[in-house]
């Protein structure tokens, strides 16, 4: 397994990061759910922990949001080792869009 870990800064306090996030996975669970299978989540106060399948391969992982940061943990198959880069970069660009301002 290949692990990702990221944590992006913000300003928005932990109550209005949580409410971001969990708008935003809604529209992506919406906009990808053709394409995921056997999702898996489960919202705590200020996170969530999720798994699902894409093309076959299974991820899991995590995202807790703090006081002055978002946390992102994810486990990806091996298969997805040459991805790791282009899906980090993806999830830092799309979670630092969504808490500036």
């Amino acid at each position: 397994m290949a692990t990702v870990n990221i944590a992006i800064p913000h300003d928005l306090g932990q109550e209005e990061a949580t409410r971001r996030l969990q708008a935003r996975f809604h529209t992506v669970k919406d906009q990808f759910g053709g394409q995921i299978s056997d999702l898996e989540e489960e919202w705590a106060p200020n996170g969530l922990k999720f798994g699902f399948r894409v093309l076959g391969l299974k991820v899991s992982g995590s995202v807790a949001s703090e006081p002055s940061e978002v946390q992102v943990a994810a486990e990806l198959p091996m298969a997805a080792m040459m991805f790791k880069s282009t899906i980090e970069q993806q999830i830092r660009a799309e979670l630092s869009k969504m808490l500036t301002g």
